[in-house]
């Protein structure tokens, strides 16, 4: 059964964590808890399924990527956790999925690149490419962030 602190915990996850080097340490400041106690409660809201993950969204273009491409690949099936894993090892890629293939678009596999130029991002996607041997590819720009929101629960009326 969650309690009253447990909500205002809840709510306070639910927002952009404080831009410090504890940011665990401050909303414990405000549900007064310790800060162990804020960590264990996350663990354990997670382990018991109120929370399905914890995440951080990256707002990139407020931190200087203003270049995004996704990149969208046309992996082999036999290949796909081999190549996937080799991809989510490119630190410039902040999300790198497998979904599934529809008539007319081959691509299985997507990663987000992130760089200061459209140029820089083809760059990471050819090392990309060269690394999983990969050739079958193309990049989509982003052109406009629209939406980045999350779920909000145990919203004060």
């Amino acid at each position: 059964m969650l309690t009253e602190v447990d909500k205002k915990l809840i709510r306070l996850l639910q927002d952009d964590l404080p831009v410090t080097s504890r940011p665990f340490a401050a909303l414990a400041e405000q549900v007064g808890l310790t800060e162990e106690e804020v960590i264990a409660r996350t663990k354990e809201y997670q382990e018991k399924g109120y929370m399905r993950r914890f995440g951080v969204a990256l707002r990139h273009r407020e931190v200087g990527f203003t270049a995004n491409g996704m990149g969208c690949w046309d992996v082999p099936e036999e290949r796909a956790e081999e190549v996937g894993k080799t991809m989510a090892t490119f630190r410039e890629a902040s999300h790198c999925y497998q979904r599934p293939r529809f008539e007319g678009w081959p691509y299985s596999h997507f990663t987000m690149i992130h760089g200061e130029t459209r140029e820089e991002c083809e760059a990471i996607a050819k090392r990309i490419s060269e690394a999983t041997g990969i050739t079958n590819y193309r990049l989509l720009f982003s052109t406009e962030e629209l939406k980045k929101t999350s779920m909000r629960y145990f919203m004060e009326e």
